[in-house]
């Protein structure tokens, strides 16, 4: 049977969209998962920066382990893998010296919350990232760091998690933020994508549509 696959970002989400999401067989947030409530607050997974500071926060938090959105998830993704930001360090330490910590990993931190609150993690393959910049090239991308993880999880669903008869909807998706990912080539992606049948955006016209 066919399944409705919601992935959430941080950014504005359509009024009015929150059941449709909440009544989705899976649903995909990250980090803080600051779209819940406007946007539902149904969450499954949540697939988390594993590197530098954003790692360290979420960590470090006790507001965030308790939050109703992490309390509920049944797994966690962690979005970078080791092998591929450990490569980057030396050219980056070149490149971008302000990105010191950028590359510092914190798997074994996920992996430990996870296992003492009993709950599975896994971490989205190398060649993930790898595919994404190799498609991002079409579009003409600014120089960039990295790609954002929404895009490496919209690339891992597809792949990886989504079966034929699958409908991958996004909300909270607006292309904007960190200035050292390639959002406008990310946005021409993602509609490419869009345009071929493989996504939908979530909007009110479309969350009323048959799952």
């Amino acid at each position: 049977m066919s399944r409705r696959i919601v992935i959430v970002g941080n950014g504005l989400i359509p009024e009015g969209v929150a059941e449709t999401i909440d009544s989705a067989d899976l649903v995909i947030r990250f980090n803080g998962c600051r779209s819940a409530g406007r946007g539902g607050w149904r969450t499954d997974v949540i697939a988390a920066c594993n590197t530098g500071r954003p790692a360290l926060e979420m960590l470090a938090s006790g507001r965030w382990k308790a939050s109703r959105t992490v309390r509920q998830a049944k797994e966690f993704w962690c979005v970078r893998t080791a092998e591929v930001f450990a490569a980057m360090r030396t050219s980056l330490a070149r490149s971008h010296p302000d990105l010191d910590d950028f590359c510092d990993d914190y798997t074994i931190g996920f992996e430990t919350f996870a296992r003492v609150t009993g709950r599975s993690l896994r971490v989205v393959p190398a060649d993930m990232q790898r595919t994404v910049d190799a498609e991002l090239s079409a579009f003409d991308p600014q120089p960039y760091v990295v790609p954002s993880s929404g895009v490496v999880v919209i690339a891992h669903v597809l792949a990886n998690v989504a079966a034929q008869g699958d409908r991958v909807s996004l909300a909270g998706f607006g292309h904007e933020g960190w200035q050292w990912h390639p959002f406008a080539a990310e946005r021409r992606w993602v509609d490419a994508l869009v345009a071929a049948g493989r996504l939908d955006r979530l909007e009110l016209s479309s969350a009323s549509g048959t799952r």
